[in-house]
């Protein structure tokens, strides 16, 4: 990973892969079962590779920064498909350094016995979908792996894989922080380096959103959700993860996902796959891209005008705000010239007399105090 904030010209991929064997209650992402599906996956594979190269022509020789799969499950793509993806995207975009390669996997036995078949494939980091270490919380989630296979899933991407991540879920109904405490100390000695605790949230599209509006559960309040928050960065510290990014954890540099840093500096990337979302250079202006979402529009849409369901040219503003909004997120903050072409310094200068920013080698970047409220923190500045 580079030590320069700029991200130059390379482009990152990313890779869609919409197939689940099960539709979790709280997910909101493009997914579909992955029942039955072999043909259509097959022709899948086929309309990403050729979504590939259409974007490579417009793009130019590029360098490559990273590659990531995501989902859905990638873990259920076939590695011979995976290694076809790696190996496509390396012969179009070299790369003067060596790529991490992620792929999003969930802990089931069964996905687990492909995890070295992946990693001959080209995948070298991955991240897997643990969410708790409590099999009830697990049941509540409607996960399809119990806690033992989790930790057998981590036992067996440590050894598979260079760069092992780990996902998982808190501000269940009725967590205290005692509870929540004892899980992430049990869990910060399986042996990962990388961490993305995420804060259950209620998309009212989900099931868990019906079942809110139902009156079926009910989240923490705030006071609860707050307490919770400052519990990960307290267990996580003392164990040695460093917050780089509002709800991404890693011991030492190295460890940072390179794909996900290449975003959130405002990087190039490949949007590929059903509902994929980029962020292109194209002549000269920086544009962005969304495939469409249903399997078969994007197919037709790779085999005729397009694949994308939305392309938009963002003008300075747009630009300089979608940068603020990622880069305010990490530790390295954003730009300070971001904020005067929005013509907001004023609100910058207000936000860090009052200890919620602040300003180091001519960036702007969260506090402490900011970055457990940064959604008021943006709206104040952005509104």
């Amino acid at each position: 990973m580079t030590d320069s904030l700029d991200p130059g010209s390379d482009v990152a991929v990313y890779v869609h892969w919409p197939y689940c064997a099960r539709i979790c209650p709280y997910c909101d992402f493009n997914v579909v079962r992955d029942r039955g599906r072999t043909e259509e996956q097959a022709g899948l594979v086929a309309a990403i590779l050729t979504d590939l190269e259409a974007q490579a022509d417009l793009l130019g020789t590029r360098r490559l920064a990273s590659i990531f799969f995501g989902g859905g499950t990638p873990s259920l793509m076939p590695p011979e498909a995976v290694a076809s993806v790696v190996e496509a995207i390396h012969a179009r975009f070299p790369a003067s350094h060596p790529v991490e390669i992620t792929l999003e996997a969930n802990p089931t036995d069964a996905e687990a016995a492909h995890f070295a078949a992946l990693a001959e494939a080209g995948i070298n980091r991955l991240s897997l979908g643990v969410q708790s270490l409590d099999d009830a919380a697990l049941k509540f989630l409607g996960r399809n792996h119990s806690a033992g296979e989790a930790r057998r899933a981590i036992g067996l991407a440590g050894k598979a894989f260079d760069r092992l991540s780990i996902d998982l879920i808190y501000a269940r109904p009725d967590q205290s922080v005692a509870d929540w405490t004892a899980e992430l100390t049990t869990a910060v000695d399986l042996g990962f380096e990388h961490v993305s605790p995420y804060q259950l949230t209620v998309e009212p599209t989900t099931a868990f959103g019906r079942a809110f509006a139902r009156g079926d559960w009910t989240p923490p309040d705030e006071d609860q959700s707050a307490a919770l928050y400052e519990t990960t960065q307290e267990v996580l510290g003392a164990s040695g993860f460093e917050a780089y990014e509002v709800s991404n954890h890693a011991r030492g540099v190295a460890a940072r996902s390179a794909h996900n840093i290449h975003v959130w500096r405002g990087g190039d990337y490949l949007g590929l796959g059903p509902g994929g979302h980029g962020r292109l250079t194209l002549e000269g202006v920086r544009t962005a891209t969304v495939a469409h979402r249903r399997i078969w529009d994007y197919v037709a849409g790779v085999e005729g005008a397009s694949p994308w369901a939305e392309r938009e040219a963002l003008d300075a503003e747009g630009a300089a705000e979608e940068r603020i909004l990622l880069g305010l997120r990490t530790v390295e903050g954003a730009e300070a010239s971001l904020f005067d072409t929005l013509g907001i310094t004023d609100r910058v200068t207000d936000l860090t007399a009052d200890g919620f920013l602040q300003i180091r080698d001519a960036r702007v970047i969260a506090t402490d105090t900011g970055r457990p409220i940064l959604d008021a923190v943006l709206k104040a500045l952005l509104t």
